[in-house]
């Protein structure tokens, strides 16, 4: 429709009018906006990942959302105008990056307690577990497995900035066989109560995957064993096939969605292996096989060896089921075990803690023992970074501290290469270039 200008036509002038002065009133707005200034941070000591070595006395440039330049500060020059922070007499590294997680999971609230918990409480106790996780210097997380899909309206509300917390990718509800680990097997067959995961054969386990996939999922998370948190299951035993699993992978990847497999047994691991897993979580009582499987099809391990600590000495006054704390007790020091075989065996590793099984913000205390059991603390750094960046398919985002990723950065006090346990110790955290915590929290 043409609208004829002239003084007959009085209403289009009017509209056009108001037009034009909202326009000139948006070019005069954004003119007289002040750009935002760069940040320059001093860094004292910089863990450079990529390269495996210790930077001193670096500069980086921050601006907007990202890192703009890293280089030594003795040949830049900072910027007139740079919002500075100086982080000169402190170890500053990526943000961290913790690969299995349940942020909508209550530690206190396990076993048969955890029958009174909504699915909508639980993802509003995600709102405290995302901003402790964060200031924990946890900048980015992997969840595997929630319940109600709160793990994907938690991960849509941070990205809002409703609240804050790490950058997520989710699973949504975790994949399994009936009365399997990702079923619920607390309560009488006269509840008739299926997990909403649940799903036997080839094309219903395809199914739950585009389900998954259909409200938001980022990547699939499913069963393949047995598990110690779960009733009436031996945590190594096989639960889903190779074919159910093949399926599984094959459905999965067509739709551009990652698969990570729940598997403490050597048979489920070596058959998720074989079915192209992109990881596997626990692994642990794996084997040779399994060793060499994940080596050649550079497959990653994401083994939580910390949380043993608590589930044994706090799991009962939790509500963790006798038989659960029995199941901790016989593979909880073989999987550290099998944690320093599979290093030495050339497996990848991604940092992975099982965070909602222990206290969201304490994902830290398991660098301890990765280093105790064999790794380097460079190493276990790696691990938490461009290691776990590269599992999640993220390593052209996040993972270190790069022009052009975001500008995810912590700091510490100490010398991390010395005392990795300073990682427990965050005082400095960025997210997206907006500082959550400052240098003298």
């Amino acid at each position: 429709m043409k609208i004829r200008l002239s003084k007959k036509n009085p209403v289009a002038l009017a509209v056009l009018s108001s037009l034009f002065l909202l326009q000139s009133s948006i070019a005069a707005m954004a003119a007289d906006a002040p750009a935002k200034p760069l940040v320059a941070i001093k860094a004292g000591r910089l863990i450079d990942v990529d390269n495996a070595r210790v930077l001193r006395d670096q500069l980086i440039l921050v601006k907007d959302d990202r890192i703009s330049f890293v280089g030594p500060l003795a040949t830049t020059t900072v910027p007139a105008g740079a919002n500075i922070i100086d982080l000169s007499s402190a170890t500053v590294l990526p943000g961290l990056i913790d690969a299995h997680t349940h942020l909508t999971g209550n530690p206190y609230e396990q076993g048969y307690k955890s029958l009174g918990i909504s699915s909508t409480r639980a993802a509003l106790y995600g709102v405290r577990a995302a901003r402790d996780t964060l200031a924990a210097g946890f900048t980015t997380v992997r969840n595997v497995g929630a319940e109600g899909y709160g793990d994907i309206a938690l991960r849509d509300a941070i990205n809002d900035g409703d609240f804050p917390g790490p950058r997520m990718l989710v699973s949504g509800f975790a994949i399994g066989i009936l009365g399997g680990h990702c079923d619920n097997n607390l309560l009488p067959p006269d509840y008739k109560d299926v997990g909403n995961g649940v799903a036997d054969g080839p094309w219903a386990a395809r199914t739950k995957v585009r389900e998954m996939a259909k409200y938001g999922a980022d990547l699939i998370k499913i069963c393949a064993t047995g598990g110690v948190l779960s009733k009436g299951d031996a945590a190594g035993a096989q639960q889903y096939s190779l074919e159910e699993m093949q399926a599984i992978v094959q459905e999965a990847h067509k739709l551009d969605r990652r698969v990570a497999a729940h598997a403490h047994g050597a048979s489920g691991i070596n058959d998720a292996l074989r079915a192209g897993v992109d990881s596997i979580e626990h692994a642990s009582l794996i084997d040779a096989e399994g060793i060499k499987l994940a080596r050649e099809k550079g497959t990653y391990l994401v083994m939580d060896i910390y949380n043993d600590d608590f589930i044994l000495n706090e799991g009962e006054k939790a509500g963790i089921l006798p038989e659960s704390l029995e199941k901790e007790r016989l593979i909880g020091q073989l999987q550290r075990d099998n944690f320093r075989k599979a290093l030495q065996g050339g497996a990848r590793m991604a940092f992975g803690s099982d965070s909602g099984v222990y206290p969201h913000g304490d994902n830290a205390k398991q660098f301890f023992y990765m280093v105790k059991y064999g790794m380097t603390p460079m190493q276990a750094v790696q691990s938490a970074t461009i290691n776990a960046a590269d599992l999640l398919g993220w390593k052209e985002k996040v993972g270190s501290i790069k022009a052009g990723k975001f500008a995810d950065i912590i700091a510490v006090d100490a010398d991390v290469m010395a005392d990795v346990t300073s990682l427990t110790k965050v005082r400095f955290v960025m997210k997206g270039g907006k500082v959550i915590k400052t240098a003298i929290d």
